[in-house]
């Protein structure tokens, strides 16, 4: 199944903006949100320009402000003549060892990371609800398989819980017709891991989208991205020795 109309939050930059361009190239009809309007303005400039075919809608849209969640996706909705997938994308990695007297870091991590995400997933599925059927698409973590020690702590289990709610509502909808998959990017290039001190098995942007995108077309239950060496990879994480986990944050 082709979805035509795919709405993307925090699509300006990162990630989200790195499978705007690949959804566009596709021909797909794109709602694209974030907090940073003039980098959404000028995204969409770019993907018209590139694109004359597609259709691009934008949103102002902090997603801890959870009013305008519903509001927004429904100004999208309107923009596109409905939506067929929704990615939830939009995060942050802020993070600080725990104890250590920054509880802000923490706390900001997790609230946009998994409630944030929480309030987007159920305005999503009413939608879908509504419309009767839809592809939920959650970005996670290859971090949330296991905790991670360090700063990374917050991080971590923000994608663990976002990851769970994935599974469940995997489990809720099996039989369709709304279909819920949980993507889990290992280290790809980005503004949020350009600060990261693992490099290890990083890659490029571009390799990195055209994974997660392919991924995401094939509509899987669950998947981490790249396939090598992530597949394999988070499968030994989920059954290595604590100690060993804190190599791969």
């Amino acid at each position: 199944m082709t979805r035509q109309k795919i709405l993307i939050t925090g699509a300006s930059s990162g990630l989200g903006a790195g499978m705007a361009h690949a959804f566009a190239a596709k021909g797909r009809d794109l709602a694209l949100c974030a907090r940073r309007t003039d980098r959404l303005a000028d995204l969409k400039a770019e993907l018209v320009q590139q694109h004359s075919d597609v259709n691009v809608a934008i949103a102002a849209l902090d997603v801890n402000e959870h009013e305008q969640v519903p509001k927004v996706f429904e100004e999208l909705s309107d923009a596109l003549g409905g939506i067929d997938r929704v990615i939830i994308n939009a995060g942050i990695g802020k993070g600080a060892r725990l104890g250590s007297g920054k509880l802000w870091a923490n706390k900001a991590t997790l609230e946009t990371n998994l409630v944030a995400a929480l309030v987007q997933i159920e305005t999503a599925l009413q939608m879908f609800h509504e419309q009767g059927s839809g592809h939920l698409v959650l970005i996670s973590s290859v971090l949330g398989v296991r905790g991670v020690p360090g700063v990374k702590a917050s991080y971590a289990a923000s994608k663990a819980g976002l990851s769970s709610l994935g599974e469940a509502l995997r489990l809720e909808y099996a039989r369709g017709p709304i279909k819920v998959s949980v993507i889990e990017p290992g280290y790809i290039e980005s503004e949020m891991t350009a600060k990261s001190q693992s490099t290890m098995f990083m890659v490029d942007n571009e390799t990195g989208v055209k994974s997660l995108v392919s991924a995401i077309e094939r509509e899987p239950g669950r998947a981490a991205v790249p396939w090598w060496p992530w597949r394999p990879m988070v499968q030994l994480m989920r059954v290595l020795p604590l100690p060993l986990i804190k190599r791969f944050a």
